[in-house]
């Protein structure tokens, strides 16, 4: 698949995706590798955070659909992944609308059904919205876990 999406470059950086609808985990990856990231896909997220914590390549984004089965839902995910490593890029993906309040910053929110141009936005709205983070990746773009 060819993209036309060059506003958001993920080259060098590594990308986790949560979610539990196979089709559309495959199709992030997908996309995300086609933008440059190098991308870990999981259906839920207790093993991406088994993953996460075990990993030290380390992480630049991560992708997160909130109605993922299991005990974590998408948003404590995120919340618990911030208390490891505050400030990484994180968006949160779902098809029902979200009480304001369920959505903490630095948090985008992408509401699904998305198209590839609405999710380059988020991509780029949660890289820059994390700025401070960004700047703590090693030259790799990767920051150590």
């Amino acid at each position: 698949m060819k993209l036309d999406v060059e506003s958001v470059s993920l080259s060098g950086m590594a990308v986790v995706v949560v979610e539990d609808d196979e089709t559309l985990r495959i199709l992030l990856v997908d996309i995300l590798t086609e933008m440059g990231a190098a991308c870990d896909g999981f259906s839920n997220s207790e093993d991406a955070l088994i993953s996460m914590m075990g990993s030290h390549d380390g992480c630049s984004l991560v992708v997160v659909d909130h109605g993922v089965p299991g005990s974590i839902k998408g948003m404590e995910f995120i919340s618990m992944v911030h208390a490891r490593w505050p400030g990484l890029p994180a968006i949160l993906t779902s098809g029902h609308q979200l009480d304001a309040s369920e959505v903490t910053p630095p948090v985008t929110f992408l509401f699904k059904p998305w198209s590839i141009e609405e999710l380059a936005e988020a991509i780029g709205k949660a890289l820059q919205s994390s700025t401070p983070f960004r700047a703590s990746l090693n030259p790799s773009g990767h920051k150590p876990i």
